[in-house]
Formats: structure tokens, C-alpha cells, sequence
């Protein structure tokens, strides 16, 4: 994912969270289809099969994986570098 693209993302996210219920239906009447589809993740075969590897691997101690502290704190310096 390129800046621009990733600067897109953000610019939706906050928009979003604080967007009228009037705009809300409307953003989600555009992507309706989109939305439902990703919604049933349990269906992708590959994504399943992705996340059991990835719980094993965090099981099996192969990968120690993040506290949530450590995760809120890494979200909180990318969040500010962005945006200060």
C-alpha cells in the first residue's frame, strides 16, 4: 500500500467515526455488497487457514506475538506520526 493510499485510509477512518447517521447510510449503501462479503471471513478457506497457522505459531511459542498494551502503544506513535 503506497502513502497516498494509506493517507486515504486514514482520511475514511476518521470520517467515518464521526459522519451523520444520514452519511452513514449512504457510504454503506455504496459498499453494501463489498461490506457483507468481507463480513463472512469464516467462508475464506485461505484467510481460516491463515489465522490457524498464525494461532499455532503463537501457541508453539514460535511467535511471541504483542501485548495488548504493547499493540495500543504502537497504534498510539503511528497515529501521532501521521498526524501529529
Amino acid at each position: 500500500m503506497n502513502n497516498t493510499n494509506l493517507t486515504i485510509r486514514h482520511k475514511l477512518y476518521d470520517f467515518i467515526r464521526v459522519a451523520d447517521d444520514k452519511k452513514l447510510n449512504a457510504i454503506y449503501n455504496l459498499l453494501e455488497n463489498e461490506i457483507e462479503q468481507t463480513a463472512e471471513w469464516w467462508k475464506d478457506k485461505g484467510f481460516v487457514d491463515e489465522l490457524g497457522h498464525r494461532y499455532k505459531a503463537l501457541e508453539n511459542g514460535t511467535d511471541k506475538g504483542f501485548t495488548s498494551e504493547e499493540l495500543k502503544s504502537s497504534v498510539s506513535k503511528l497515529r501521532k506520526k501521521r498526524y501529529g
